[in-house]
């Protein structure tokens, strides 16, 4: 087998991760959390790489460019300083209690990541990175370091299949920038702007989610599904909005980043919390569809590609689908930092071999099992057992009907936030009890956080106000649903109508989308429940061994896993969505 070509990448902060493309391809990636059991793990991603390295049959020797990213000083001094990084980690993930001098920790941080990245710290992060590396047996690694925004904006503009289009990355901070604008023509990435890290709305909104005591970097969309339960606030006497000034491309803050966070406290003491989500959120959607309207005018380009923490706000990314002057969007689909890895190794890539294009039709990217394993896996659970079944797809769809809840394992882990068919938790989309049976018995999500829908694309345009196509399978924008379809839907829209849906095309022979079919035959509605396979506050399960304990946790009786039915003893009818609530 010809080996050369292979880049790495890698990401070390926030969601860690690592990342595999040759030619045009994105071989694999994965999360450091799938393997590490902790949810958005956060460090060097030594089984991530171990991962992709046993994936390609290669050994470290097989491997051209190894790409990072982000450099400033905040990065490297929690490279440099691994214990600063954890003790964050703990603290983010309320693992550990804040101790006197927290308050003044979090500000610091705050200022010190707005230090750009300099020679020293260069030459500090990429030593790290080289010592690391060198202990994962790499013994004369070629390091490349990529910009933040520039591994954003290469996830976007490589994998969005537009011939030419406009490339926005906005997040919280990443080497002292919250955003860039680029335009992407003729197989090239041309910067035209950046946005100050003194500027910052992922910050902005992170503030506002770690206001309401909730996790930032990580609970930023229950921040968005409350504001949609708030009376709402005219824009006249929201003052979030006069936070941020838009001219042109440029983007002006009032305050500093630590004097925002006190002028938010101020906001949240005179109102409740739903209406000081709704106004954070209106003041998102007001200001990105005012940068993204002037960059298009100013650009002349009628496409957008979008990456960046930011860019996870599917309410946000809905508006920005329905502009006039937009003919096309496309959000990378792991767009947050845990995405930085393949972005770093697309960047590499271009420049090592001007790979300027990924054909991405799914993300499917990770490692799968084989029967033989699952098999395996299931002798360690006695309460388990394999269940006779000719066709496990038809059966699924059967229990379905019969508002079971099913638990899903097929093929390769998904890449990226969402569960999109491989790692999944299904159930009926017209049920409340079977949507209440899950919140309150499996995923323990707060009450105003909905679920979201797979569809089939025909099922998709009888269902969505305004969608006429492509499919988008990824789950990264939402949709207003027609009035009419709405008592169908009930287990999968928010309080305002909208829904997130992965929309699939009829044409796929995969078992989920044959899932569908057979479902809707039964049903007459080609939509199901998908929420993330993962109990409360853990990863989506990625192996055998965690798909079979999650399973035994629950209440649930069945699980495909492959063409393998794996049930429990003691479940000789299904389980109603009468018995989950009460059992």
């Amino acid at each position: 087998m010809n080996k050369d070509g292979y880049v790495l990448g890698l990401w070390d902060g926030h969601d860690a991760g690592a990342a595999l493309v040759r030619g045009g391809q994105v071989v694999f990636a994965i999360n450091e959390e799938r393997l590490s059991r902790r949810k958005l793990d956060i460090g060097f991603p030594r089984l991530s790489i171990q991962a992709a390295l046993a994936f390609g049959g290669l050994a470290a020797g097989d491997i051209g460019p190894i790409a990072f990213s982000t450099s400033d000083f905040a990065k490297t001094l929690t490279r440099c300083f691994p214990s600063l990084r954890e003790e964050y980690y703990l603290l983010r993930r309320r693992k550990k209690y804040p101790g006197p001098l927290n308050r003044f920790k979090k500000m610091t941080k705050y200022r010190i990541t707005e230090w750009p990245s300099s020679p020293l710290t260069r030459m500090a992060s990429r030593a790290v990175i080289r010592r690391e590396l060198q202990r994962a047996g790499f013994q004369a690694p070629d390091i490349r370091l990529v910009d933040h925004h520039a591994a954003h904006a290469a996830a976007a503009g490589f994998s969005a299949g537009f011939r030419d289009c406009l490339v926005l990355t906005v997040d919280g901070i990443g080497d002292a920038l919250s955003g860039s604008i680029w335009s992407f023509h003729e197989g090239r990435l041309n910067p035209i702007d950046t946005l100050p890290g003194k500027a910052s709305f992922g910050i902005f909104f992170e503030h506002v989610t770690n206001l309401m005591n909730m996790r930032e970097l990580e609970d930023e969309g229950k921040v968005m599904a409350l504001a949609n339960f708030a009376y709402p606030v005219p824009d006249k006497d929201n003052p979030m909005l006069a936070f941020f000034a838009i001219d042109g491309t440029r983007i002006r803050a009032k305050y500093s980043s630590t004097r925002m966070y006190h002028e938010l406290a101020r906001i949240l003491w005179r109102f409740p919390p739903e209406q000081f989500a709704y106004m954070a959120q209106r003041t998102l959607e007001v200001k990105v569809v005012e940068l993204v309207r002037n960059a298009l005018r100013q650009s002349g380009l009628r496409n957008l590609a979008y990456a960046g923490g930011v860019a996870s706000n599917v309410k946000v990314n809905m508006l920005l689908r329905e502009l006039p002057e937009l003919d096309g969007l496309f959000v990378f689909p792991h767009m947050g930092d845990g995405g930085l890895a393949v972005g770093a190794a697309m960047w590499a890539n271009y420049e090592a071999h001007g790979i300027h294009a990924y054909k991405v039709e799914n993300v499917y990217w990770g490692p799968s099992y084989t029967e033989a394993e699952i098999r395996k896996a299931l002798g360690q659970f006695p309460e388990l057992s394999l269940a006779p079944c000719a066709d496990v797809v038809d059966k699924a769809a059967e229990l379905l009907a019969r508002d079971e809840i099913i638990m899903w394992f097929q093929g390769r882990t998904e890449f990226g936030p969402r569960s999109l068919g491989c790692r999944s938790i299904l159930a009926r989309p017209d049920s409340m009890d079977v949507k209440d049976a899950l919140n309150l018995k499996l995923k323990r999500r707060v009450w105003y956080q909905p679920f979201c829908p797979t569809m089939l694309h025909e099922d998709a345009l009888l269902c969505l106000e305004g969608y006429q196509g492509p499919p988008n399978p990824f789950m990264t924008c939402a949709y207003r649903t027609r009035r009419e379809k709405r008592r169908h839907l009930a287990g999968v829209i928010n309080v305002d109508g909208s829904c997130r849906p992965q929309i699939l095309a009829e044409s796929g022979d995969d078992p989920y989308t044959r899932l569908l079919k057979k479902f809707k035959a039964r049903t007459g509605l080609g939509v199901l429940l998908n929420t993330s396979f993962n109990l409360h506050g853990e990863p989506i399960v990625c192996t055998p061994a965690d798909a079979l304990r999650t399973f035994a946790q629950t209440e649930v009786n069945h699980m495909v896993m492959e063409g393998l039915l794996v049930s429990k003893h003691a479940a000789a009818t299904p389980l109603s969505p009468a018995q989950a609530k009460t059992a």
